[in-house]
């Protein structure tokens, strides 16, 4: 099972579509709140140089926004 995060914020429609499509497709799951967290958001955007949300690291790899067909791609790379 690959390690994924996703990085959110309270108010962030594609934050919860991306959330649901995880879980719809089985896949567990951290979720880091950026907005509630400072020291996680200042280290998202000095790692990934984005400042949006969602996004979401899979193994190292990281997916920008709810894109369903690479988020599978990288988990079925890992399986």
């Amino acid at each position: 099972m690959p390690n994924i995060t996703v990085y959110t914020t309270s108010q962030c429609p594609y934050c919860v579509m991306v959330k649901n499509f995880l879980n719809d497709e089985g896949l567990t799951f951290k979720e880091v709140n950026v907005q509630r967290n400072q020291r996680e958001a200042q280290r998202l955007v000095k790692e990934t140089g984005h400042i949006g949300v969602p996004q979401i690291n899979i193994d190292g790899q990281w997916v920008l926004g709810f894109d369903p067909e690479s988020i599978m791609k990288l988990v079925q790379k890992e399986g």
